[in-house]
């Protein structure tokens, strides 16, 4: 089993940037964080990185039900999806699997909750 759902689209990197937390904000989620890896790099090593953000993505109803069922599941929010362009003109966004994730917590109303998660993060990837 992935931990992931990708896709690569053509385009310029903050416009993809864009399209996804819009696609989110269909599917409930909003964006907490936003980490610029290239830049953090830079001022902290000063080294030369492609353009990488991960987007801390939140669904308040799910993550407030998560919470409810697993007190400890804090320490997996919020979802992280990622955006890279490796190469000039192609952009791969990524979220992550809740499932996968989750597999090691022993819990049938979280992995229920972590279905429906994943439905909609797939979604978002598919429709961007």
């Amino acid at each position: 089993m992935s931990y992931y759902f990708t896709k690569t689209l053509s385009g310029k990197f903050e416009n993809i940037v864009e399209r996804v937390t819009e696609s989110l904000k269909a599917e409930g989620f909003g964006v907490l964080t936003e980490i610029d890896i290239k830049a953090t790099l830079k001022k902290k090593l000063d080294v030369d990185f492609y353009n990488y953000k991960i987007l801390g993505a939140c669904n308040p109803p799910f993550a407030y039900k998560a919470l409810q069922a697993e007190d400890k599941i804090g320490t997996m929010l919020p979802c992280n999806v990622i955006v890279q362009e490796k190469e000039s003109g192609k952009i791969e966004v990524s979220a992550v699997d809740p499932v996968a994730s989750m597999q090691a917590i022993q819990n049938q109303a979280l992995k229920d909750i972590a279905e429906q998660v994943r439905e909609k993060l797939k979604r978002v990837i598919d429709l961007i």
